[in-house]
């Protein structure tokens, strides 16, 4: 590929990946969900200091062991320096879509633009959105506008772009056998739509193109199958020869094991992923012992299993590729 990045793209993905050139991030900008994650096990909503407490700890403990953090604004800032000299990723989306109708309408966190991100000290910026090419055209070509808009922005203050596309049901609930056989179909598309130069877009995190529940021999196949294991491995092909751009898989939510399985089922596949942005599947085992023992359960979780999650996950990450596989850095323009 022989696509050129500007001098402030090439040091902002320098920033957050490591020594090889792999992204191999930590992803902390849970917001609505994490609270409602803390409060299952505290028996009430955490308070805003409690939850970036939580952050706080988890960036600390963390970064020690991946390339970079991704946090937010709402309660992530006072993180930013706990993040052991590692690069910072900040989430440019509001923690929750426009919720007056059906079609997962993305939204910006009121009172921040690429340039203040930039200025709060982030090496890149993150974007979220939800997309399905079956939806009505007219919500389509809202979200493209929007992303374009974001593109621009980051262009203009010379930072990396991150795109977390998001697929969804418009037929459904999302959970069922027969999404389970759309879902390759609209990962692919959005892949393959959103590497356009018109969006901006430098790296992308993805999620697996299948549901790994529904695939025959996994350690979490339900018993239902939608694809074959042959059928699985090639929509991770398929999916991933949709873009020229590097990527990086997101954990979705799945526990540890399940996503160390996928990536494993991503190289047996034969794909050439570039890292991570790994949320909850690292640390979400810690919040019970935060709930329950205050700071020192979760530093203490974090110093044992923690650190053993990280350190699983950084051994497959032996195996991923460097981003810079896909850009041609000697013909680099300032």
């Amino acid at each position: 590929m022989s696509k050129r990045l500007t001098a402030g793209k090439i040091a902002g993905l320098n920033a957050v990946s490591d020594a090889r050139g792999v992204i191999a991030a930590a992803a902390l900008d849970q917001r609505g969900i994490l609270k409602k994650m803390i409060a299952k096990d505290l028996g009430s909503e955490p308070s805003d200091a409690m939850t970036t407490q939580f952050k706080e700890l988890v960036t600390n403990a963390l970064t020690r062991h991946a390339s970079a953090i991704l946090l937010d604004t709402e309660y992530g800032l006072p993180a930013m320096r706990y993040s052991n000299g590692k690069g910072v990723m900040l989430a440019y989306e509001k923690s929750c879509y426009d919720q007056s109708g059906p079609e997962f309408i993305p939204v910006y966190t009121e009172g921040w633009s690429v340039l203040r991100l930039k200025e709060q000290g982030a090496a890149a910026i993150k974007i979220l959105i939800f997309y399905s090419q079956f939806e009505k055209p007219s919500v389509n070509e809202q979200k493209k506008a929007w992303l374009e808009r974001i593109g621009a922005e980051c262009r203009a203050n010379d930072i990396p772009l991150f795109l977390e596309p998001l697929a969804y049901d418009v037929e459904g609930d999302g959970k069922g056998v027969a999404y389970a056989k759309r879902k390759p179909e609209i990962v692919t598309h959005f892949i393959q739509e959103f590497s356009a130069e018109r969006y901006g877009v430098d790296v992308l995190k993805l999620e697996a193109p299948i549901l790994m529940r529904f695939v025959p021999g996994t350690q979490v196949f339900a018993g239902e199958a939608a694809y074959t294991r042959t059928e699985a491995m090639d929509w991770f092909r398929r999916a991933a020869a949709a873009t020229e751009k590097p990527f990086v898989y997101l954990s979705a939510g799945v526990t540890n094991q399940a996503f160390l399985e996928t990536l494993e089922f991503a190289l047996e596949s034969g794909v050439d992923f570039h890292g991570v942005l790994c949320g909850r599947a690292t640390w979400q085992d810690g919040i019970p012992a935060f709930a329950r023992h205050g700071a020192k359960g979760l530093e203490e979780w974090l110093a044992t299993q923690g650190e053993e999650n990280m350190r699983k996950l950084n051994g497959i990450l032996e195996r991923a590729h460097p981003w810079h596989e896909k850009y041609s850095l000697e013909k680099a323009t300032a």
